[in-house]
């Protein structure tokens, strides 16, 4: 058998995307778009159904768009077999898909202005909501835990990832010539004792394991600073009256945000004061989040016996319309704001940045990880000068950068979380990751473990 990355391979972090080929089946972990500058979206507009042939079955890690963005170039393809998820991945997944379409069509007719005015052929996005529809027809829910058939001579299970709600890892055990094979795909792995949700889980038995590596070369720092951080921003920003904004990852991020925003207002570490949900997906998966308290952890739990999770979201000023939006840009400070997208390629944050970056009074605090090529990045790295829009905008901001939230898993955790797996003396590629951070970790299996990892490239077939 052979697994060939179709994306987050060759250092590059989206995309992610795994062709699994034994002598009876065919089936693709996760299938992610590509996200950054122009030169890596442009990969997105690569046929995925030209070499894939029959695929028996889709089987996904998680909901983000990095790894379920594809999914209706698929159908597209022409492919009508079933894509199995967690039933929280397959609530959002929708979410996400449908946001996803909503965007390719604005950036498309933005777009076509532009190309009409210079007399060229206009470009069609990359999917409508039609071809959305039509894939989430194809999901079906697979719990943790349990052994199920994908495809002939393939099972899999799931255990709980710790990354998102509903996210996974993927343990395949594929028969071929009369051996079984094991596979084991991380999927992106959350630190451990993040609120609302529980740890990650680990397997112990694997030939071949594909790990993420996005922190591949550093921990975070850790919660407890971070949190204290943060709230000394806050409580200078409110002195100041100035105003925050900070680029959300509508699913995940947004949600323990508002949790800790609320803990903190309610033990009085800082003053009450407005705070605006601005995105539709992250209000509508806040929703999604309160209907699954099978996932939370003990923390949340307990917490929940006093008050229910809804009640945190019921102190923040939730603006679904697009002039709910606007107006938040004539409302006085102190206000912190929660606006998509995350390393701020897209979204209402676009918005609210070229409206206030040039304001010296203004905060924005970065919470996860920037892919290069976008705007995100380029604030992160200190650029002092960046266009929004077409429109040059100063940087007068300040930028403050908090790692202790991201909802990736940093070097201590991803080794740990291989610990239990080394005695097998698995093959390990390392993916999902930036060349810098994939040789760190790398170097760290190799003298813990003596476990020489592989690097793949994009298009690389591992065989077993």
């Amino acid at each position: 058998m052979k697994i060939t990355p179709l994306g987050a391979a060759g250092g590059e972090v989206t995309g992610s995307c795994y062709f699994v080929e034994s002598d009876k089946a065919r089936i693709l972990v996760d299938c992610g778009l590509f996200q950054g500058g122009r030169n890596i979206e442009s990969l997105n507009r690569s046929p995925l159904g030209d070499h894939l042939g029959h695929l028996d079955a889709v089987l996904l890690t998680h909901a983000h768009l990095d790894h379920v963005g594809r999914l209706p170039l698929l159908i597209r393809a022409g492919y009508r077999g079933p894509i199995l998820a967690t039933p929280a991945t397959i609530e959002l997944a929708a979410l996400v898909l449908h946001d996803a379409a909503k965007i390719q069509a604005q950036d498309a007719e933005r777009r076509n202005r532009h190309l009409q005015r210079a007399g060229e052929a206009p470009q069609a996005p990359l999917y409508t909501q039609e071809d959305v529809d039509a894939a989430l027809r194809l999901f079906q829910p697979i719990p943790y835990h349990q052994r199920f058939p994908v495809a002939p001579g393939v099972q899999a299970i799931y255990l709980e990832a710790g990354h998102m709600l509903g996210s996974a890892s993927i343990q395949l055990r594929v028969e071929e010539s009369g051996k079984t094979r094991v596979v084991v795909f991380s999927g992106d792995l959350g630190p451990r004792g993040v609120p609302i949700l529980k740890d990650s889980e680990t397997f112990t038995e694997a030939d071949l394991v594909f790990l993420e590596s996005t922190y591949g070369d550093r921990d975070h720092r850790s919660r407890e600073s971070t949190v204290a951080e943060f709230t000394g921003i806050v409580q200078a920003a409110v002195r100041e009256k100035g105003k925050i904004f900070v680029p959300t990852f509508a699913i995940g991020r947004a949600q323990g945000l508002i949790h800790m925003l609320a803990c903190l207002m309610e033990e009085k570490s800082i003053p009450s004061f407005p705070v605006y949900l601005d995105s539709p997906m992250a209000i509508e998966a806040s929703r999604i989040y309160t209907r699954h308290p099978e996932l939370y952890d003990d923390d949340l739990l307990d917490y929940l016996k006093g008050r229910p999770f809804s009640s945190d979201f019921a102190q923040v000023i939730m603006t679904a319309s697009a002039e709910e939006s606007k107006r938040i840009n004539e409302q006085p400070g102190p206000l912190l704001v929660l606006a998509g997208s995350g390393m701020c390629n897209a979204g209402r944050i676009l918005h609210h940045l070229r409206n206030n970056l040039w304001q010296p009074g203004s905060h924005v605090l970065m919470v996860g990880y920037q892919g290069h090529g976008t705007l995100g990045r380029q604030l992160v790295d200190g650029e002092k000068v960046v266009s929004i829009f077409g429109e040059k905008i100063a940087v007068k901001a300040r930028i403050h950068t908090l790692g202790g939230f991201s909802a990736h898993a940093g070097q201590t955790d991803l080794l740990n979380w291989f610990e239990p797996l080394a005695a097998r003396r698995p093959r390990v590629a390392l993916v999902h990751g930036e060349d810098t951070q994939r040789r760190a970790l790398a170097r760290c299996l190799s003298e813990r473990h003596q476990i020489h990892a592989h690097l793949p490239l994009m298009g690389e077939s591992l065989e077993i």
